[in-house]
């Protein structure tokens, strides 16, 4: 497994990482209509807004695959997750329609190719034979993200009357899969380096 973990301890890893930037994604993917329609911008606005993001998410699929042929799947998701929390920062000063528009592209063009990293990872680190089960649970970790991730950004909006603190919320969980993903890969470089040298 990759920086001398047992394959049960990265598969756990993995998975907390996939609950933690699910958790972050949820949030402009959840509330974006309903942010916009809290500024007056209305709800078509929104679901606009939202749609750009997929759109991105599709190009962020197609070019982080191509870019894990060449790098590998964990340098491929720290960039993705890197590259999320720096649009959710964007979005706690975008107030217009402009800006909104620009950051919810920014936004999808990060996230999209995060996701199915995972599953690379999976295969290049641990046994093909067990693949397939543990890029389920990986995945599963992931849904959970999205789902209590885009509830709890509610939660907080309630609480709060503002999607600022909901965002930074989200950028607390994605700082969390970074430390995952950084660990993991500085980890992997030095084992690649020891061994070598022998």
């Amino acid at each position: 497994a990759a920086a001398g973990l047992s394959p049960r301890v990265l598969q756990g890893l993995l998975a907390l990482a996939g609950f933690s930037c699910c958790m972050a994604m949820a949030m402009p993917q959840v509330h974006i209509v309903a942010l916009c329609v809290d500024l007056g911008f209305g709800a078509g606005r929104g679901a606009e807004m939202l749609a750009l993001m997929l759109l991105g998410g599709v190009v962020s699929r197609l070019a982080s695959g191509a870019l894990a042929d060449r790098i590998g799947g964990l340098p491929t998701l720290l960039i993705g997750s890197v590259l999320q929390c720096v649009a959710l920062f964007l979005f706690l000063p975008a107030g217009t329609l402009a800006s909104l528009y620009a950051v919810s592209l920014v936004f999808g063009l990060a996230q999209g190719g995060i996701v199915p990293s995972y599953a690379i990872v999976i295969r290049e680190f641990l046994s093909p034979h067990e693949a397939g089960a543990r890029t389920g649970v990986v995945i599963m970790a992931t849904i959970f993200g999205m789902g209590v991730g885009g509830w709890m950004s509610g939660w907080i909006y309630d609480v709060t009357g503002s999607y600022d603190w909901a965002f930074l919320h989200g950028i607390g969980w994605n700082a969390l899969n970074i430390a995952i993903a950084v660990a993991l890969f500085l980890s992997t470089k030095r084992l690649r380096l020891s061994a070598s040298r022998v």
